[in-house]
């Protein structure tokens, strides 16, 4: 679904319009979110979001299994696996699974840590457990009570915050703004932006601890475009964001093109993303997201894979001590 452009501005008419549906569905929300969920016996850190679209969760859960990768545990990651076909509990493969397998996300956390999908979060836990996993880091879920959290950290883009703060579908948020800073222990702020202040203030109302971070392009993988010219393509929650990581990073993108998030390439779009590379002389660049959806895929889609140049994105802390602090709780309390 791609999100409508007044979710980010002050509430309108079709805000308004959309309320009496936008109560109901909050209600369903925050009626859901106060039940108990089944605990695990090894401890679970979720890494979510308040709004609908891209925040940055992923980044923020694979800086989250590296922290505690160091400290000597074996993270697994447990994702739902939103835009795969099989429902698990299944471990990814990045060797044999696909996109259409098992989304697009899980296949990213897979590079780093052992990664299950289970659209059954209670049982995905219990696979991972009996794999060996002494702690799970849980990608997105804040709204779902069926695994019980030892910690949950929301991931808000500075940039757009809560956009114009009204539930589903008359606004982003998932749940009212209240019930989900109640189910959160901490925030991690990405990025800088005017939702910044705004969001500080709102951790400091709930007393909820604010962690700040960036999203940094890979160094390499930016010289190694150059001066050329090129075609930026995304299909992600937030495309901006990446055409304005690409602009730091020296890269002049002549043509951007949006998809919608987790987008299926279809062989015309990815043909006319080549045709147009070509006749303009442009270098076609990507997300990392977007480079697995067209992995393993024949015709335009394979070719544009060969091709597109892939510009990875790393999480930098501002304070990693307080993370690092932050995610050892759950654990040395089990």
């Amino acid at each position: 679904m791609r999100e409508p452009d007044f979710w980010w501005r002050k509430p309108g008419i079709a805000a308004w319009l959309l309320s009496p549906l936008a109560w109901i569905y909050g209600a369903i929300s925050g009626w859901r979110m106060r039940h108990a969920g089944w605990r695990s016996d090894v401890p679970v850190i979720c890494v979510g979001n308040f709004t609908l679209g891209g925040t940055g969760k992923t980044p923020s859960a694979i800086a989250i299994g590296a922290i505690l990768a160091a400290g000597g545990d074996r993270p697994f990651f447990l994702t739902r696996g939103y835009g795969g076909r099989l429902a698990g509990p299944i471990r990814v493969d990045p060797a044999s699974h696909r996109a259409a397998d098992v989304g697009d996300e899980p296949l990213l956390l897979a590079r780093h840590h052992p990664t299950i999908v289970s659209r059954d979060r209670p049982a995905g836990a219990e696979m991972a457990r009996a794999a060996g996993a002494t702690v799970i880091v849980m990608d997105d879920g804040l709204q779902n009570p069926s695994l019980h959290k030892d910690l949950s950290i929301a991931v808000v883009d500075a940039r757009r915050g809560f956009g114009n703060a009204r539930v589903f579908p008359a606004g982003p948020l998932r749940a009212p703004l209240a019930m989900q800073f109640a189910q959160a222990h901490a925030i991690l702020l990405i990025g800088k932006g005017a939702a910044a202040g705004p969001v500080s203030e709102l951790a400091r109302t709930y007393r909820r601890p604010l962690l700040r971070a960036q999203l940094e392009p890979a160094r390499d993988a930016a010289k190694a475009i150059g001066r050329r010219k090129a075609l930026a393509f995304a299909g992600i929650g937030d495309p901006e964001k990446f055409f304005m990581t690409l602009a730091s990073a020296g890269i002049e993108a002549t043509i951007e093109e949006s998809f919608s998030d987790h987008h299926p390439y279809s062989e015309d779009e990815a043909a006319r993303i080549l045709a147009r590379c070509e006749s303009q002389k442009l270098v076609p660049v990507t997300t990392e997201k977007d480079a697995v959806r067209l992995f393993g895929q024949d015709g335009a889609r394979g070719r544009l894979a060969a091709v597109a140049k892939v510009i990875p994105v790393t999480l930098i802390l501002e304070e990693p001590d307080l993370l690092r602090k932050l995610v050892s709780k759950p654990i040395a309390g089990r």
